[in-house]
């Protein structure tokens, strides 16, 4: 469906009245996100957003508002209270630096809290309180593995019962890793790429791991690498993509995400990244397509 798009006065414009801004309708907003036109209203009466207003007070949405609506669908349905939520989406938008969007970063609940990863600092809007390079899901899954490690006496690996490929390392790093010993599952890994520098498997699992700790750097060339080993590989591709989007090179992130459509075009986290990359690399026609991919795809 297409989304319909209007020019509407801004009520607080003192110097010119009939300047026009875009914005979307409520109904075409609510069936491209999956929600009620009455869910989108409670979620405004909430405080959750507030979108522009057109002459008759009819609400005009922006592509923002979208990113705030979709952010507070999935929150709720993980649970977090509407407080919460209130209060971290209020707080998030004065937090980014001034012309930093909110489709620049990455807003995922943790348990009943919210929590903001901007690049390589996470932090929760509702304190304030920085992270540095840990989410909170990682520091909880630290803590657990520290004591079940103290409580646990590890028996030594026989050195006859030892991986002798590397795609038997890499299967040690993946049991290891299901155990939560993302230390050794790293290092796992690393053996496996030793014996066979091309594994796309282990380049991929190390990637994620790295990523997932902050180091971009190294994400992105265990990507890269296991991308050219196994180039028809679309969640590699996406993974490239998100990475590149951490480190703001936004130009190369949508070329990724491009790659990825190009090997699974029904990838619908792709359309739905790259719909806000268009949006902040000024191509809402581009932006707006891929969001009404993403909705397709989703039933929503």
């Amino acid at each position: 469906m297409a989304m319909t798009q209007a020019a509407i006065l801004h009520p607080t414009d003192e110097t010119d009245s009939r300047r026009p801004v875009t914005g979307y309708a409520t109904r075409d907003v609510a069936a491209l996100l999956g929600l009620s036109v009455a869910q989108v209203r409670a979620l405004i009466r909430d405080g959750l957003l507030s979108p522009a207003q057109g002459p008759r007070g009819e609400y005009r949405f922006s592509f923002q508002d979208l990113i705030l609506l979709r952010t507070a669908k999935g929150l709720l349905a993980a649970d977090v209270p509407r407080r919460r939520i209130r209060l971290a989406l209020q707080n998030l938008q004065e937090q980014l630096p001034d012309g930093r969007p909110l489709t620049g970063v990455r807003i995922t609940a943790q348990g009943h809290h919210v929590v903001v990863r901007d690049g390589e600092e996470v932090w929760n809007p509702e304190s304030g309180q920085i992270l540095l390079d840990f989410q909170v899901a990682d520091l909880e899954r630290d803590a657990a593995s520290l004591v079940r490690h103290a409580e646990k006496k590890r028996v030594p690996v026989p050195v006859a019962d030892a991986p002798a490929s590397a795609e038997d390392w890499y299967a040690r790093g993946c049991d290891l890793e299901a155990e939560d010993d993302l230390d050794a599952a790293m290092a796992a890994y690393r053996r496996a790429l030793e014996i066979d520098l091309r594994l796309p498997d282990a380049h991929l699992n190390l990637g994620r791991l790295r990523h997932e700790m902050g180091d971009l750097t190294a994400a992105e060339k265990h990507y890269r690498a296991a991308l050219e080993a196994r180039p028809d590989e679309p969640t590699t591709a996406f993974n490239l993509g998100v990475v590149l989007q951490d480190l703001e090179r936004l130009e190369e992130a949508a070329a990724a995400y491009e790659k990825t459509l190009e090997l699974d075009e029904r990838f619908a986290d792709a359309h739905y990244n790259l719909a806000g990359l268009y949006e902040t690399l000024g191509r809402p026609q581009a932006a707006f397509r891929h969001l009404r991919t993403y909705k397709s795809l989703i039933g929503g």
